[in-house]
């Protein structure tokens, strides 16, 4: 898609594969995908894509089979996500960091009927797994091949090509397993069927206004959705992404420059650290447009640090979850515009505020957040319980309803303003209360870079983690100046660096280990 196009306009088909095959036969050889290795065109993405299809064929693999791969992003990995939508079977990205605790139990529930990683990891996984385990560096000559025998409709694997092509893939099929960390011990899966994961590309790409000629420079895993929807977004606008995932901090900067970025996906850490590192450096990059934040809310001194240090670039607020992957935007054009707002549902889709009667409440006024549309997800992957807490029917129409969870209202215009998660609002001394307005007065104190309140429990009051110069004392005395006194942690701490989960969150399991295993 070019901006300037419509959602509704965009073509009927509604799978992964299908996004590419359309970018390829309008723009074949446009630059699509780049590593720290080289650059592919749009028309190698897709011989590479068909390649690892033939090959997954040639395994057995097929409709509905899970196909678990664990690598860093890469040229080849984008292939093997559409190469395995092409195949009919599911893909199922886990982050490389992700260790055997959480392993094991992935493994046992996603049931994989194959898995690929690379050489330091497969000793594990062939320790673990039931399924064959492949080395990628075994893998991808004979995928190469693979795509050169069924070019040519010779044989795959001893398998005549023409046998080997699947029923052709069905929007409502599954096409990717998306694990997400939660409140329990072990992950689940989000369900993301070939439809929603197209419409929601589709939407969001507009929604962020991609243009052509876009350098979208993405530092996130494709095991999490933020970093997967990117390269679906590139391919839909008909842009170039890089895959940066893993790279060193060291060379941010400098690999932002040298790939001309215009697009830079963030959340708050490596907002910070992207800050941090351009107030050292002595050539600017000139070519950002446009930042889009998610995860958790940037510090106002962030932004203000991003608009410093590139001059003209906007800064846009976003809010999501995985269970529907975007649910608004705030139109980049908008972006210094009622600022605290989380922005306009996606194109296509509706936000609604619901009490708990499952009853829309007065605009203003703070209930559940519930999305609707085409982007919903199906639900947790084998986990009814969960499934039906949060994926619902209207009680009316029968659409499908996200139950985020989460709180907020809407004003006047449509606009969302988040007012945290379930899990953020307590009741402590009598008042009502949530971490976010908390974390908020701490994060309007000059000095304090970033911040996460635990609510009390297990042995522990109301606390409060900074990342700062100031001493703790300090800290609680401006907060006194802010929150009304219950509302002040009771314990303060300081630390020089935030433990952050996979995806760049402020870890809360860390925290907490941290407030029980020290002195307070």
């Amino acid at each position: 898609m070019n901006g300037e196009e419509s959602l509704n306009s965009q073509a009927t088909s509604h799978t992964i594969h299908s996004l590419l095959d359309a970018a390829v036969a309008e723009v074949p050889g446009s630059a699509a995908i780049r590593d720290a290795t080289g650059t592919w065109t749009y028309r190698e993405l897709d011989a590479a894509s068909r390649g690892f299809a033939a090959w997954l064929r040639g395994q057995g693999i097929g409709r509905g089979d899970r196909v678990l791969v664990q690598l860093h992003s890469s040229r080849e990995l984008a292939a093997m996500f559409y190469g395995t939508s092409r195949a009919g079977a599911v893909f199922v990205p886990l982050n490389p960091a992700m260790k055997e605790f959480h392993l094991t139990s992935v493994l046992d529930n996603a049931e994989p009927a194959l898995v690929i990683t690379d050489a330091p990891r497969a000793a594990l996984l062939r320790r673990i797994s039931s399924a064959p385990v492949h080395d990628l560096a075994d893998v991808w000559p004979k995928a190469e091949g693979s795509h050169d025998d069924y070019g040519d409709g010779d044989d795959v694997d001893g398998r005549s090509t023409s046998d080997a092509e699947p029923d052709p893939v069905r929007a409502d099929d599954l096409a990717v397993l998306i694990y997400t960390s939660g409140s329990t011990a072990a992950p689940k899966a989000v369900m993301c069927p070939q439809s929603q994961v197209a419409f929601a590309s589709r939407a969001l790409t507009e929604g962020l206004g991609y243009r052509s000629d876009d350098v979208v420079f993405c530092r996130f895993p494709m095991s999490w959705d933020y970093g997967l929807f990117k390269v679906l977004m590139a391919c839909i606008a008909r842009c170039q992404i890089v895959l940066a995932d893993g790279e060193s901090d060291f060379v941010l900067l400098k690999r932002m420059r040298e790939t001309g970025v215009t697009v830079v996906p963030i959340v708050p850490s490596l907002a910070s650290m992207i800050t941090r590192l351009a107030g050292r450096d002595t050539e600017p990059v000139s070519t950002v447009r446009m930042f889009t934040n998610t995860g958790a809310a940037l510090p106002q001194a962030t932004i203000d640090a991003l608009r410093q240090y590139f001059p003209g670039a906007s800064v846009v607020r976003q809010y999501g979850q995985t269970e529907a992957k975007r649910i608004t935007i705030m139109p980049p054009a908008e972006d210094r515009e009622r600022p605290e707002s989380v922005g306009l549902p996606l194109p296509g889709t509706r936000v609604l505020i619901l009490d708990a009667d499952g009853d829309p409440v007065p605009t203003g006024e703070i209930g559940e957040i519930v999305t609707a549309g085409p982007h919903v997800m199906a639900g947790y992957w084998r986990n009814p319980e969960d499934t039906a807490r949060s994926f619902r029917r209207d009680r009316s129409s029968g659409e499908p309803l996200l139950h985020t969870g989460d709180y907020g209202h809407l004003d006047a215009d449509g606009y969302l303003y988040f007012n945290g998660r379930r899990d953020d609002m307590f009741k402590h001394k009598g008042f009502r209360m949530s971490t976010v307005e908390i974390e908020s007065a701490a994060m309007d104190i000059p000095g304090v870079r970033a911040a996460a309140v635990l609510p009390p429990g297990d042995g522990h009051g109301l606390a409060l983690f900074v990342e700062s110069d100031l001493q703790a004392q300090e800290v609680t005395a401006e907060l006194t100046k802010r929150l009304e006194l219950p509302k002040v942690p009771t314990t303060c701490r300081v630390l020089t660096e935030f433990p952050l989960t996979l995806h760049g969150k402020n870890s809360r399991a860390a925290l907490t280990a941290l407030l029980q295993g020290g002195a307070q």
